[in-house]
């Protein structure tokens, strides 16, 4: 099909990038490209890579996560080549965004970084966004690294449970 399978291998990441509403993390695209045994995880890497090297993607690393997200060229490369994506990729790929709408608007919307502040503190950056709008922003300063690393964590967990405690507190 191709003389270069990672030409269809970029064209898939694009794809769904596009797809997406939100962001992807290269562990969704990771998860769905190797679920359907496209290719394996070293071969994916070159892919963001090359990706990235091109400016047809951006990438943002939060903690443990990088966000994926489709710039204007990657955008304009997508609507030229997209017709050498099989329809049934193509299926599969929507089918899977579909499926896990929630999931993955979760993972992309709800943030939690930490860094050693100049002080010498550690300060957890948390942050609820939807539709690319933040929620709430906070952001706590703590004397040591695991407490940081344990609030970004409860953030991933609790997040909506804390929200709602501080509208509740905020709106009396």
């Amino acid at each position: 099909m191709y003389d270069d399978p990672l030409t269809l291998y970029k064209l898939i990441v694009l794809y769904m990038l596009n797809r997406a509403s939100e962001p992807l993390t290269t562990a969704h695209i990771i998860d769905f490209v190797l679920g359907k045994d496209y290719t394996d995880f070293l071969t994916l890497q070159q892919v963001f890579h090359d990706l990235r090297e091109a400016d047809l993607i951006h990438s943002r690393t939060y903690r443990n996560r990088t966000q994926l997200s489709l710039t204007q060229e990657g955008r304009q490369t997508l609507h030229f080549f997209e017709n050498r994506i099989n329809n049934v990729i193509k299926d599969e790929i929507n089918l899977f965004l579909k499926e896990n709408e929630i999931t993955l608007r979760n993972e992309i919307s709800i943030l939690g970084d930490y860094y050693k502040s100049t002080s010498g503190e550690y300060e957890a950056h948390l942050v609820a966004k939807e539709k690319g709008t933040n929620l709430v922003e906070i952001t706590l300063s703590v004397p040591r690294q695991e407490i940081a690393e344990s609030i970004c964590d409860n953030w991933q967990k609790h997040n909506q449970e804390v929200y709602q405690a501080l509208m509740k507190q905020l709106l009396v």
